[in-house]
């Protein structure tokens, strides 16, 4: 059974224009018309590409630093010890150890958002494949979260930088801010997104590339951008 639509979605999905793609600009000045909330809800950029992820050649992931931030409390966990276990803790990393971080997190401890290792660590981490895998944040080189500069890493993700990976349906979906935020800050945010995603186009990948994108806030209807700009 379909999940009712609140009164104040229906409204704001009448100011979407059916069938409509919108420039960027116009698409974030639209969300900002939309009907308030009592909280501040996360806008979100989404994507449908025009690739197989099934295939190894056409795995699409990132990370990419927001101009503005994300708005986000980010809690960040380090596994490290020493001297880069002290850089992270004075870096504002929220939870630092290596086995007692370990042994946490196979407890079933997930009250974090991001999790940093230094290389040394990973022989333990890989083994929370099943806790952390699923939920995305085991830590990966490719995404910065494997390092010996634990205080690097901790104030890059802190400063706003968002790490996005292709799912099984061919979707990416990127947290680009709040609602709050300045129309111009959503639209950096958001140019920076599109313009990583472009890039990690994968070598495999043939034909259109980015099937479609829309922006939308948590409670509120989806705006179908115009892709055209973004194809080349």
């Amino acid at each position: 059974m379909a999940k009712k639509k609140s009164k104040r979605y229906l409204e704001a999905a009448k100011l979407v224009e059916k069938g409509k793609k919108y420039a960027l600009d116009g698409a974030v000045e639209l969300l900002g018309k939309f009907p308030a909330t009592k909280f501040d809800q996360t806008v979100t950029l989404s994507f449908h590409l025009g690739v197989d992820p099934r295939k190894s050649d056409q795995m699409v992931r990132g990370t990419c630093p927001l101009p503005h931030g994300s708005g986000k409390q980010v809690r960040v966990l380090v596994f490290a010890s020493g001297d880069a276990a002290t850089a992270a803790t004075e870096a504002g990393a929220e939870f630092v150890g290596y086995e007692d971080m370990v042994k946490k997190v196979q407890d079933g401890f997930t009250d974090f958002d991001v999790a940093v290792a230094t290389p040394d660590a990973m022989a333990e981490v890989r083994k929370l494949g099943r806790q952390l895998g699923p939920r995305g944040l085991m830590p990966n080189p490719k995404t910065g979260t494997v390092t010996n500069d634990t205080a690097e890493a901790v104030n890059a993700v802190k400063a706003g930088r968002v790490d996005y990976k292709i799912d099984r349906g061919g979707n990416v979906a990127v947290a680009i801010g709040k609602a709050s935020f300045e129309p111009a800050k959503l639209i950096d945010n958001a140019n920076a997104i599109i313009e990583s995603v472009v890039r990690a186009k994968p070598p495999g990948a043939k034909g259109r590339y980015i099937n479609s994108i829309s922006l939308a806030a948590s409670m509120s209807p989806g705006v179908a951008l115009d892709v055209a700009a973004f194809q080349s």
